[in-house]
């Protein structure tokens, strides 16, 4: 019965298929804010689940619009080909991050990035 607001960025996990699209199972993840960091509220939806996100080092990519699917997927591509073969990170998920509310029309800003291993 708490409201948190909406926080950014608002991060999907896509697990890539052969082809590059988006397997059916993503995984959507919100930061709980600041002020209910050491207590934050319990989900009373059983498919919602409080869980921490260890620090990491990614490579990423930025691009604006609305993004889609489709724009994820072209910029995980553009990524990818720009790290080459040198670069060492987790090649069965990605993360799409967007940092706007849907009525913000112009200067969107969304992000592509890949967890360095």
């Amino acid at each position: 019965g708490v409201g948190m607001g909406m926080t950014a960025p608002v991060s999907i996990t896509a697990f890539p298929a052969e082809d590059g699209s988006f397997q059916q199972k993503v995984k959507v993840s919100l930061r709980i804010p600041s002020q209910f960091q050491d207590n934050p509220p319990c989900p009373t939806d059983e498919s919602i689940r409080i869980e921490e996100r260890q620090g990491m080092t990614i490579y990423s990519t930025q691009f604006g619009g609305y993004a889609k699917e489709t724009d994820y997927v072209n910029y995980a591509a553009k990524l990818k080909a720009a790290l080459g073969n040198e670069a060492a990170y987790c090649k069965d998920f990605y993360l799409c991050n967007g940092y706007d509310p849907p009525m913000k029309p112009y200067g969107r800003r969304n992000e592509v990035w890949f967890v360095k291993e």
